[in-house]
């Protein structure tokens, strides 16, 4: 089973965008074997969990995961990220029949 420690591992040979791999062939790196859907999902949730704890785990769907190399590798995942999670919002924000600032006041009120 893939650990922490061995994405971790894997990641610090790829190191800026251009190093980048994609989840198939990282689960492959790690795991020596070809990568089904479920080492895939697995992979995913432990760069979650890594980057809750403050790893600089970058991604993109034009270069795949890697280590981000300086501030500006981490600020363009950051972005990608915000819009990928504003973009869900509003779908649900649509999806209920409200404005996305009353969903935000909504999800503020639930914490």
């Amino acid at each position: 089973m893939m650990t922490r420690d061995q994405v971790l591992a894997a990641l610090a040979r790829h190191v800026g965008p251009e190093n980048g791999q994609r989840a198939d062939l990282l689960v492959a790196e790690i795991t020596g074997a070809a990568p089904s859907a479920a080492d895939q999902r697995r992979l995913r949730r432990l760069i979650a969990e890594l980057r809750a704890e403050g790893h600089h785990i970058c991604a993109h769907p034009e270069t795949g995961y890697f280590i981000a190399r300086d501030e500006a590798d981490l600020d363009h995942t950051c972005r990608f990220l915000y819009e990928r999670a504003m973009c869900s919002l509003s779908q649900v924000a649509a999806m209920k029949r409200v404005s996305l600032p009353d969903l935000a006041g909504q999800l503020r009120l639930k914490l």
